[in-house]
């Protein structure tokens, strides 16, 4: 009885090497965001990028001579949603997230992340993204504090003669915005500054108070979806607006939700990486493939460059090594170098002007 144990021992160990072999073959990596909701054309940018970045990887031969399998975690920008989505990638495994979209998920989701010690890239912009001393954290856009200084200027140089309001939706990203837009304006203060809340249908209260106060411009923090109804209600007051807002601005969907006011949109975001020459092949066959790399479509493609490269420097994906590579690296990616400063953020972030003609945005002159 003895011997036969002895024999079947070590088949039964090599049966459980290679069941655990083939339960781990793949790498699990994963993107979060609003894939329902308001805000889902954005989500449905982001897992557009990632899938065709883990397709090219894939077919190179993977990460480690380990393929990538993607996970896709929703949680259509509400906070607590953000936290269950975190969890259960933590339960799944996942050894690398790029997520989430809206900051007041991307914060406390984070906090999930650190603690299971998984790396994560994100494009939310908050300042307390990457201000609470996370190490796993890398942001691979700039920040609102630095958009909303070009944004405040601009509007001070811009329209130094028209009357502001500045408004937000009162969500981490929106409020953080405009507040650094309004103090970027420097000595040039708004005649309003008012919040809304995201969602609702009706804003005719807020354009009554832009029109009352003859407010010709409007700062805003805040998503594309809500600017759309204001700027549609305001054209049915009479009320000849323009808007400047932030990065969520750059959603193709303001053209048609907006009535035909998508030209009176302008908003900061980073340089037009569809124009990298190093972007050329992945942009043509996006467009190939009948996709429009605007908006963050190629941000999530360049957060699993990322991954790939700091895990090839590293030779591992263990977490330690990992997070080393990620924060002391140089990485080639579709919107340009990235390298990162002690917080986690860019150490060259840009921010230009954009306005919004016909259906596409370009640099404003």
């Amino acid at each position: 009885m003895k011997t036969a144990m002895k024999k079947l021992l070590p088949v039964a160990a090599s049966l459980v090497t290679l069941i655990s072999a083939s339960a781990f073959a793949d790498y699990e990596v994963a993107i979060a965001g609003p894939m329902t909701g308001e805000y889902a054309s954005a989500g449905e940018q982001i897992r557009k990028g990632a899938e065709m970045a883990i397709a090219d990887i894939n077919a190179k031969g993977g990460v480690l001579g380990q393929k990538l399998k993607l996970e896709i975690g929703d949680d259509a920008c509400d906070p607590k949603q953000a936290v269950s989505v975190a969890n259960a990638m933590v339960n799944k495994h996942i050894v690398f997230m790029h997520g989430h979209w809206c900051s007041s998920s991307t914060i406390p989701a984070s906090e999930i992340y650190n603690e299971a010690q998984i790396p994560m890239a994100t494009v939310s912009t908050n300042p307390k993204v990457t201000e609470r001393g996370l190490k796993n954290i890398f942001r691979i856009m700039g920040r609102d504090d630095q958009q909303g200084e070009i944004g405040g200027k601009f509007l001070a140089s811009k329209f130094a003669n028209k009357k502001i309001a500045v408004v937000d939706d009162k969500s981490a990203y929106g409020k953080g915005l405009a507040d650094e837009i309004a103090e970027g304006m420097g000595s040039k203060k708004p005649v309003l500054r008012e919040s809304i809340t995201a969602g609702e249908k009706d804003y005719s209260g807020l354009v009554s108070k832009l029109k009352a106060a003859g407010v010709e411009v409007m700062a805003y923090g805040g998503y594309h979806t809500e600017v759309a109804l204001i700027l549609r209600q305001a054209q049915q007051a009479g009320l000849k607006l323009q808007v400047l807002g932030g990065d969520t601005l750059s959603n193709n969907e303001i053209v048609g939700a907006s009535g035909g006011n998508a030209d009176a949109v302008m908003f900061t975001f980073a340089p037009d990486s569809r124009k990298n020459p190093e972007a050329a092949d992945v942009v043509k066959r996006f467009r190939d493939a009948k996709v429009e790399p605007d908006g963050y479509v190629l941000y999530a493609y360049a957060a699993f460059q990322l991954f790939q490269q700091a895990a090839t420097q590293a030779k591992t994906v263990k977490y330690t090594d990992l997070q080393k590579a990620l924060a002391g690296g140089t990485f080639n990616t579709v919107v340009g170098k990235l390298s990162f400063d002690a917080k986690g953020d860019l150490k060259s972030p840009g921010f230009v002007v954009y306005q919004w003609k016909g259906n596409q945005y370009d640099v404003l002159k």
